[in-house]
Formats: C-alpha cells, sequence, structure tokens
C-alpha cells in the first residue's frame, strides 16, 4: 500500500517548475566528515575521501543540463577551495545551528542569487552521481510543491526539492524519509535513479558504489592495493 504522500511509478503531478534548478550541498569541516568510515578506510583517508565524495557529487550535479547553480555551505577552508574550482558557489556554516538550518541558509542565499529558481538539497555524499539520474530526478520533482528522493536503505533522504514559493523545509538526519513523508512532500519513485540514492556512509556504502563506478576523485583517492577494485564512472 502506499504511504501518505508517495507518489506511485505510474502517476503524474500538476505541472510546475522544470528548472533550471539550484543545488545546496552542505560539507562538514573534513575533519568530521563521514566518521562511520574510519573502521573501513583508515582515519587519514577519511577525511580525504570526504573531500572526494564531495568533488565528484558537485562536478556531476554542475554537469546536469537541470541546473543551473550549486550553492556549499562549509565552513572548511580547504573544501571551500575545491569545490569552489569547480564552478560551486561556496557560503560559511554556523556550525552549532546544524545540518538543517545550513540547508535553510542554503537554499536562502540560492534563491537570492535566482530569484523565482527551484531550489533542492542534494547530500555531498553521492560520489556514483550520474548527471543524467540527477536530470530525472528534478524533473520528477518539479511537478511538486516539495518532494523528495530516499537513500539507498530507505530511511534516509538524499535529494530535498522545493518549488518558487515554497520553503524547503529540510529535515535530513537519521530516520529523515519518514519525516519529510510527514511534512507532505511526495516521495520520488526510486527506480532508474540508483546513483542519486548512493549515499556513503559505511564501508559496505562505498562498496556499493565502487561497483555502481565512481566519479574520478573518488577513484584516485581509493588505493589501488585495497579491495574492490576501484571502478572510475564514464559518461553520463
Amino acid at each position: 500500500m502506499r504511504k501518505d504522500g508517495e507518489l506511485p511509478a505510474n502517476t503524474t503531478g500538476p505541472a510546475g517548475p522544470t528548472g533550471p534548478w539550484s543545488l545546496v550541498v552542505p560539507l562538514k569541516p573534513l575533519p568530521l566528515a563521514k566518521s562511520r568510515l574510519a573502521d573501513a578506510v583508515g582515519p587519514l583517508l577519511r577525511p580525504r575521501l570526504a573531500l572526494a565524495f564531495a568533488q565528484d557529487t558537485v562536478a556531476a550535479a554542475l554537469s546536469c543540463p537541470a541546473v543551473r547553480d550549486v550553492v556549499v555551505v562549509t565552513d572548511d577552508p580547504l573544501a571551500a577551495e575545491a569545490l569552489s574550482a569547480l564552478g560551486a558557489a561556496v557560503v560559511p556554516d554556523a556550525p552549532a545551528a546544524g545540518l538543517n538550518a545550513a540547508l535553510a541558509y542554503g537554499a536562502d542565499v540560492a534563491r537570492a542569487r535566482h530569484p523565482g529558481a527551484p531550489v533542492a538539497a542534494l547530500n555531498a555524499d553521492l560520489p556514483a552521481l550520474r548527471p543524467a539520474e540527477l536530470g530525472r530526478v528534478l524533473g520528477m520533482a518539479g511537478q511538486f510543491p516539495r518532494a523528495f528522493l530516499s537513500d539507498a536503505a530507505e530511511i534516509g533522504t538524499t535529494l530535498l526539492a522545493a518549488a518558487p514559493g515554497m520553503e524547503l523545509r529540510p529535515a535530513f538526519g537519521g530516520a529523515s524519509r519518514l519525516r519529510h513523508l510527514s511534512s507532505g512532500a511526495v516521495e520520488i519513485p526510486p527506480a532508474g535513479v540508483v546513483s542519486v540514492r548512493r549515499d556513503v556512509d559505511t564501508g559496505a556504502d562505498l562498496r556499493a558504489a565502487l561497483e555502481l563506478g565512481v566519479g574520478p576523485r573518488t577513484a584516485e583517492r581509493w588505493p589501488v592495493t585495497e579491495p574492490p577494485a576501484r571502478v572510475v564512472r564514464t559518461g553520463g
């Protein structure tokens, strides 16, 4: 049975914005990022991988024709420099305010830059992200006032979108899928957009992303000697 707010795969919603989109990507200071990966990759490689994930995520997003710009919210100077070099706009975070406050602030910045544009929050840990799949998700999200995509585990959220004039109302962290459903956001069907759902928090998540094919920066930072063998994403 379909849960309230969930969109069946064969349903289309009312006409809405199709883009171009402004995306907001949050990133913790690298020494604190991806703490659950430490056991799998070690304490030295963990922050380097966190940055690589974000670089591959932002690069793929900026390659998506439906995306106008990416606003990264971070207080990490190394990450800010690296992601700015890719073409992202970087704004400082307020560390004590938390993830959802950072996303709401980033959405305000994005809308100040481009009034009238739809806005979406996107996780920074999607190293296998395909621009074509992201475009498909945004196309579906644009049919509704607010919409979201659950993660591969169907517990969390990797993308939350809001039409012009709609508050983003992010509720990321932990079991955010149910919180976004309860908030009235429409759930985007998961079929055919696996790369947009494949966030990386654990060693098992990383292996799954590698099997999909990760971007070049993640592949470069994952040691050749570590199983599974690196797989580099090519094409869209």
